[in-house]
């Protein structure tokens, strides 16, 4: 184990020394060849993980730093949707030290605004541990997430902690999680996050608009359990089309529950544009789906 740690400490150091001094180009050709065993080709980019790297480089729409803010990106919401589809929130704090475990609901989400992947989930206050959820938050709050995968939309976003109200679901306790890719405006397939408490594992499932299982998976193996279409979806897809506006890409994951639509977060690169297909020519598949801005100048 300790050799284990060590190892993971080296490699991050390593990362984050590649990440600091090399061109960004230079840097991303290098990680995307360490994920996916394959030269990034950016003359044109033709496969979505390519032009995921290329969007990143040219790409620098200043709204996408609302997008990417978990706080900020409820005014979006309210002003393209309205506020009825947004998680009901319970505080914000720049420091987790500041929070008052001892007012907060029973259940509760904890994410930090800045980055992805720092949410920690309370089930049950009794039994949540307070300090190591304090030691956790500090950690996400030092992090600079923009580096590693050179996703220029989070650098210097401001950096708190939220608490939002936590949804219920039919997934083992967990609500299934749709995830809208809109391609220029036009939602082209889902996916749904499911079986995240499994003993095997997250699944993730992609869906064509109806309602069909794609035949690819990405990173995380198909569910073999069948995923109803949501009851609401075309309402869903219609919210996703709305809040994607004239995005080349963007993801809209969507929560349905009990009937209700909430929003969950705008995804501008997913995996970071370095996950895998399988079959491979997915990749490119969804790749011709995306049509690349003209013009674009790197900023």
């Amino acid at each position: 184990m300790k050799a284990f740690t060590a190892a993971k400490s080296f490699l991050y150091d390593s990362y984050w020394m590649a990440a600091r001094l090399l061109p960004e180009e230079w840097y991303l050709r290098m990680v995307y060849k360490r994920h996916t065993g394959r030269r990034l080709n950016l003359d044109p980019p033709m496969t979505f993980n390519e032009k995921i790297q290329w969007l990143k480089l040219h790409d620098r729409n200043p709204l996408y730093k609302q997008l990417v803010d978990k706080l900020a990106v409820r005014d979006y919401v309210k002003s393209i949707v309205g506020e009825s589809y947004l998680v009901p929130l319970i505080g914000v704090w720049k420091k987790p030290e500041d929070i008052d475990f001892a007012n907060l609901p029973n259940q509760f989400v904890l994410k930090t605004t800045h980055d992805s992947g720092g949410v920690l989930l309370c089930h049950d206050k009794k039994r949540f541990d307070v300090p190591g959820a304090i030691d956790m938050l500090n950690q996400h709050l030092d992090q600079d997430f923009s580096e590693f995968g050179k996703e220029w939309a989070y650098h210097d976003i401001p950096r708190c902690i939220i608490a939002e109200q936590m949804l219920g679901g039919s997934d083992a306790g967990a609500p299934l999680d749709y995830k809208f890719m809109c391609f220029n405006g036009t939602v082209k397939c889902t996916f749904v996050c499911s079986e995240r408490r499994s003993e095997s594992g997250l699944k993730v499932t992609f869906y064509d608009r109806n309602w069909v299982p794609l035949p690819f998976q990405r990173h995380y193996p198909s569910s073999s359990i069948p995923i109803p279409r949501p009851a609401n979806y075309q309402e869903m897809a219609d919210i996703a089309v709305k809040l994607s506006g004239a995005i080349p890409f963007c993801r809209i994951d969507l929560y349905e529950i009990n009937g209700r639509i909430f929003f969950g977060e705008v995804t501008l690169y997913p995996g970071g544009g370095f996950e895998r297909f399988e079959p491979e020519e997915w990749d490119a598949t969804l790749g011709s789906w995306l049509k690349l801005p003209v013009g674009k100048e790197r900023i």
